[in-house]
């Protein structure tokens, strides 16, 4: 699926999935209970070609289960997506069923180093060379991720799903017009157009368009605010997750990225974690938020002697929809980020990394 804010989904087949999954045990479910559980589970493991918009993370809390489902009938839940095609314009590809989702020990924030701490990221972020895209080039960024796929609450213990660890390549041009994703297992054999006559904004950001941003940070802030009104759980959390999702999979100016990291810092809830871990297990600090509804926590993971980002984490950190508190719920990792000459191209000789 491609990683975005917004989704359609497929219709649901109803009789495949039936097939597919084993009969329940007890609580005996009524057919309009069986019903919404299909639903659910049919919009997860089907989604339609992909919709003409610049790649995304996925929204979490993705699917809440009330019943139990065996691993096993997960895993064929996936193989069945395999078989039927994952809504690309390639062959499909086989999508690997979901594993267990880690869990860590909560670390606590705290607001006693915040403005030190995001002034320390913010030199950093202003004093690298960020490459800048020209003409006919393209913004490749390789991360390593791992993001929500079930929430299952059984009548004796509750497990949370996520996608196992996976390598996720994107190339996007300067304006985001044309683009290519590569995500074995999660697109069709070979990647998947993400070319779109969407015009950017700052839920489908483009280089070109994060240059028109103000580089104040309380300018920034209004901005960021003003424009994800009504939004998210709330307007501190959906402003959070707003910069962070122009920090992930994302090139920026350099100004603009020490913009965005002060920015974050007037944040009501922001806390500085001593010890987060992202998707490559590079150890390091973090910049974090809680989400008061659902309980769980994002945390902005960056080196702890240079500064620089290296990816994020998002972690139960209220019990909530019998989700185990330190429940990891996604994690990345950015790897790469470089300028290259055309689509498809890895960085080398022709591209020039960052």
């Amino acid at each position: 699926m491609i990683r975005k804010k917004s989704r359609r989904e497929e219709s649901l087949d109803h009789a495949e999935l039936a097939r597919l999954l084993p009969a329940p045990g007890d609580p005996h479910l009524s057919l309009d209970r069986h019903l919404l559980l299909e639903e659910h589970l049919m919009s997860e493991i089907q989604r339609t070609a992909p919709a003409p918009a610049p790649a995304r993370r996925p929204a979490r809390r993705v699917l809440l289960i009330g019943v139990p489902v065996t691993a096993a009938a997960l895993a064929g839940a996936f193989a069945f997506t395999a078989l039927t095609g994952s809504g690309g314009r390639g062959p499909a590809a086989a999508t690997p069923p979901p594993v267990e989702a880690p869990v860590v020990r909560i670390e606590p924030g705290s607001t006693a180093q915040l403005a030190s701490t995001v002034e320390h990221i913010a030199a950093a972020a202003s004093a690298s060379k960020t490459p800048e895209p020209g003409p006919g080039q393209y913004i490749y960024i390789k991360s390593k991720v791992s993001y929500l796929s079930v929430l299952h609450t059984g009548t004796d213990k509750s497990k949370t799903w996520v996608q196992p660890l996976h390598i996720r390549e994107a190339w996007n041009s300067p304006d985001g017009k044309q683009g290519w994703l590569d995500e074995p297992g999660y697109q069709p054999k070979g990647g998947t157009t993400l070319d779109t006559d969407v015009e950017s904004s700052l839920n489908a950001p483009s280089y070109d368009y994060l240059k028109t941003l103000p580089t104040d940070p309380d300018a920034l802030l209004k901005k960021i605010y003003k424009e994800t009104k009504g939004q998210g759980n709330s307007p501190d959390q959906e402003a959070f997750t707003t910069v962070g999702d122009l920090l992930g999979e994302e090139l920026a100016p350099a100004k603009l990225n020490a913009a965005l990291y002060r920015a974050a810092a007037k944040i009501p809830g922001v806390v500085v974690v001593d010890h987060a871990q992202d998707a490559a297990g590079r150890e390091g600090i973090a910049l974090a938020h809680v989400d008061q509804q659902s309980g769980d926590r994002t945390e902005w993971i960056f080196d702890r002697k240079t500064y620089a980002y290296l990816g994020s984490r998002a972690v139960q950190v209220k019990q909530a929809d019998d989700v185990k508190p330190g429940t990891v719920l996604e994690y990345t990792a950015v790897l790469e980020r470089a300028v290259v000459d055309a689509q498809k191209q890895r960085p080398g000789a022709q591209g020039t990394g960052a």
